[in-house]
């Protein structure tokens, strides 16, 4: 055999070697290619056509927290795209206000925009407090704009309006077309600070609340979904534990011991739904007896509504409320009563709730609306 013969495997081995190193080589280039197209991709517009979105960056709102709604808003194609680029940008916050945005600029652009002094000076703000209904929404918006209350009523009551909001927005069922509802989209408005232009026609106000709330619906609504109760009711119920508690913990029990009433068939005996249900607010005056035991689908202390929730919602409600009917603090409760201070006092018989608000008002505890 000669030396010939034995180099050609050696050979052929090394051109294998070599063929590989080749191949690995092209597919790392057209991988690395292949990267920094989809970067510059998802650095690129949403959009070829011009499109001004407004777009609301909120008093103590974090960069993060304003990419998501970006990215939601469809203004943005990438969040993790975004973070990256503010990280690496050091870009920490954002001046609150209203921005002009269009969709054919790019992630580069926005972020400048944003990072700049271009918002909206003249912009109208509006904060909108937690365990508000309907009625004192209209009044902020009628007091900081040139809406009139009447005016917000009759968007309300636009069946064809509400109808097109039904059909936009996932939350929002049938079941806020029921008749003894006072105000369909009660409940639904997110209370939160909000910026909006000089002149806002009724429907800008409320698709920017709307929107808010699809934000904070959107991350629950997985546990809504495997509810046993569907989102009207669970809206319904957040809006009443907004009502009867002060802190977390305790709005997590109370959920709990409504949960409770429900299941054995007992009324939910909520003071805040009479009010609501003959549009006395708390501490304007006292209930009538009549009042308390007259029928009301909201009044449910009122008779015929063991079992039973209110037809509506009595209010808006914050993130807490909504976690504690989502995430209730199971427990054998069936009475609660609250004291000046706001602590809630529970007990599993109506004996042990009276004698609780026996001790309350003799010791000077109780809480007078």
């Amino acid at each position: 055999m000669n030396l010939e013969s034995l180099n050609k495997p050696k050979r052929r081995k090394l051109k294998k070697k070599i063929k590989l190193m080749i191949i690995l080589i092209v597919s790392f280039i057209i991988t690395i290619l292949i990267g920094i197209i989809a970067f510059l991709f998802l650095l690129s517009p949403v959009s070829n056509k011009s499109e001004i979105i407004e777009f609301e960056v909120g008093s103590g709102s974090s960069v993060y927290s304003v990419g998501k709604r970006l990215e939601e808003k469809g203004i943005i194609r990438n969040y993790f795209i975004y973070k990256l680029y503010v990280k690496l940008s050091g870009i920490n916050e954002y001046k609150a206000g209203l921005y002009k945005i269009d969709k054919s600029y790019s992630l580069d652009k926005i972020i400048k925009l944003l990072s700049s002094d271009n918002y909206n000076n003249k912009s109208i703000k509006i904060t909108f407090k937690e365990g508000k209904n309907i009625r004192w929404v209209a009044k902020e918006i009628a007091e900081n704009t040139s809406i009139s209350e009447n005016d917000f009523y009759a968007k309300m009551a636009d069946k064809d309006y509400i109808d097109s909001l039904i059909e936009k927005y996932w939350f929002l069922t049938d079941d806020i077309k029921n008749e003894n509802i006072y105000y369909p989209l009660e409940g639904y408005l997110f209370a939160d600070t909000y910026y909006f232009n000089e002149n806002p026609k009724v429907e800008d106000i409320i698709t920017t609340m709307l929107d808010q709330s699809d934000i904070i619906f959107s991350k629950y609504k997985a546990k809504i979904e495997s509810s046993t109760y569907g989102i009207h009711e669970i809206v319904t119920l957040s809006s009443i534990v907004e009502s009867e508690g002060i802190y977390s913990i305790d709005r997590k029990m109370i959920a709990g011991v409504f949960y409770n009433r429900l299941n054995k068939g007992m009324s939910l005996g909520s003071d805040v739904t009479t009010y609501y249900a003959f549009k006395v607010d708390i501490g304007e005056r006292d209930l009538t007896k009549a009042e308390i035991n007259t029928y009301n689908p909201y009044n449910t202390r009122g008779p015929l509504m063991n079992g039973k929730l209110p037809v509506g919602p009595i209010s808006n409600f914050g993130k807490s409320s909504l976690e504690a009917v989502l995430e209730p603090t199971l427990n054998d409760y069936y009475y609660f009563v609250a004291d000046k201070s706001g602590k809630t006092h529970f007990s599993k018989t109506y004996e042990e709730h009276n004698n609780i608000i026996r001790e309350l008002k003799s010791t000077g505890n109780w809480l007078e609306w």
